[in-house]
């Protein structure tokens, strides 16, 4: 079923388009006869002129022919055959209704005037004929006499027909004149009909349904309004519920990461406590065996071997107990080095970088001050010189570097740690991706969860083929 509104609106626009039309006819209709009339009655005027000039001309040339046959100078620079072809022209016009204006012709149509035209015709033929013979050269002067008398006896007749002529045509040209206004009278009336039907059949239901229409979207308003507080209540309690989950979601979080924290400082420190342990255990137990093992083996230096073969053999004996000795010396080191717990943070890292040096055979450079020590907490030490460790191992396995610095400064309550070198670099987004470098296989996430159990910050520096630089900042 079509809408009310649809069917409403189709039907005012139907009428509203009719009234319109009907103006716009009437309109049109009114400028069109207007112009037309207005055409006309220049085309009357030229008519009306001409005519006139008809009369005028019969009297000049009347002027003439009694001048020419006086034989008197006159100042007429026309000449007379030339007025004598212009006055026949414009009449045999006016008789065929036919009269020239600029390129094109008017015409007209009146019973009345053919009729004064034909009744003017004998009349304008005998004056002509006079003028023709006044203006011959080989008619006498008494032909020429008689003619003018002739002229003289009908001009009064031709003047008297002119004239009612000329009335004739201003009478014709009133008369349309009226009838133009009373047409325009009969438009204006029809136009101010057609705009108060309009007014009393489209406007006016248009203005009720408007005001029906605004009054049912004014109570809508105000349902809304009302429905919209309502909602903007909801809404408001909804956002309280939503940041009151978001504040349990974070306290839960944050709980989560401080177990996390806890969790993970817990393990670290019992790696430590074992790492320790084991590291003493190392020294203590294994290392000083090797090393009573050690003095055995150079006390049976002193005996002489009947063969070179046993002697060379024992002699790799003895350098392949050095090397375990060495050996252990260095996990153990590696596992806790005593002169962490010595000397300081700065002193460790100085002779990591030496003996990483010596075993890599890569340029290792120490910047700091290791003749001062510089206080903080056993488990800051411990986790700065873990960090250090692990980077130095990276750049040693992947960066292929040249060069590598390890720099540890002082600046107010802050520690700064930075590891750098010139190698091949990396792209940062590759450390969270499956592809290239791996979190876990570089040991990324150790540095990371360190730097986060120190309340530290931690800043990685990498472009390909730039080198790479790892910075950690701490509090003291």
């Amino acid at each position: 079923m079509e809408r009310l509104d649809k069917r409403v609106a189709g039907s005012l626009t139907r009428f509203y388009v009719v009234a319109l039309c009907v103006v716009a006819m009437l309109t049109i209709s009114g400028l069109f006869l207007i112009r037309r009339t207005i055409s006309n009655l220049n085309h009357d005027s030229r008519v009306v002129n001409v005519a006139g000039r008809q009369r005028m001309l019969s009297q000049r040339l009347t002027k003439l022919a009694i001048l020419k046959l006086e034989g008197r100078e006159h100042r007429d620079s026309v000449s007379f055959s030339s007025l004598l072809q212009l006055w026949k022209g414009s009449n045999e016009s006016l008789a065929h209704r036919r009269l020239p204006v600029g390129s094109d012709f008017v015409t007209w149509k009146s019973p009345p005037l053919d009729t004064m035209f034909r009744d003017l015709a004998p009349v304008f033929d005998r004056i002509y004929q006079n003028f023709l013979l006044i203006n011959a050269d080989t008619v006498s002067l008494g032909d020429k006499q008689n003619a003018l008398s002739e002229i003289l006896a009908n001009e009064p007749l031709f003047l008297a027909k002119m004239d009612k002529i000329v009335f004739q045509f201003d009478k014709e040209s009133f008369e349309r004149l009226e009838n133009l206004e009373r047409i325009e009278w009969i438009l204006d009336l029809m136009t101010i009909l057609v705009l108060i039907a309009e007014g009393l059949l489209i406007f006016r239901p248009v203005v009720n349904t408007t005001r029906r229409v605004v009054r049912m979207l004014t109570e809508s308003e105000d349902a809304l309004q009302l429905s919209n507080q309502m909602l903007k209540e909801a809404n408001y309690q909804l956002l309280e519920a939503q940041k009151e989950l978001l504040r349990v979601e974070e306290e839960k979080y944050q709980l989560q990461l401080a177990e996390d924290r806890v969790r993970a400082g817990a393990l670290i420190e019992g790696q430590e406590e074992e790492r320790k342990r084991f590291a003493l255990e190392l020294h203590d137990g294994i290392g000083q065996m090797l090393t009573g093992l050690k003095l055995h083996a150079e006390k049976l230096k002193v005996v002489q071997f009947h063969d070179e073969k046993h002697r060379r053999r024992f002699e790799q004996l003895v350098q392949l107990i050095q090397d375990t000795i060495q050996t252990t010396r260095q996990v153990s080191f590696n596992l806790m080095p005593s002169v962490l717990s010595d000397f300081g943070l700065a002193s460790a890292l100085r002779l990591l970088g030496e003996q990483t040096a010596d075993s890599s055979g890569i340029n290792i450079e120490f910047e700091g001050d290791s003749s001062q020590r510089i206080e903080m907490s056993r488990p800051m030490e411990i986790g700065l010189y873990r960090i250090a460790q692990e980077a130095l191992n990276n750049a040693v396995k992947h960066a292929n570097a040249d060069m590598i610095k390890i720099k540890l400064e002082q600046n107010k309550n802050r520690i700064v740690l930075e590891i750098s070198d010139d190698g091949k670099g990396f792209l940062i987004s590759n450390l969270k991706s499956e592809e290239g470098f791996s979190l876990n296989r570089n040991g990324m996430e150790n540095i990371r969860t360190r730097s986060q159990l120190l309340n530290g910050k931690m800043e990685i520096v990498s472009k390909v083929d730039s080198g790479t630089k790892l910075s950690i900042t701490v509090n003291l």
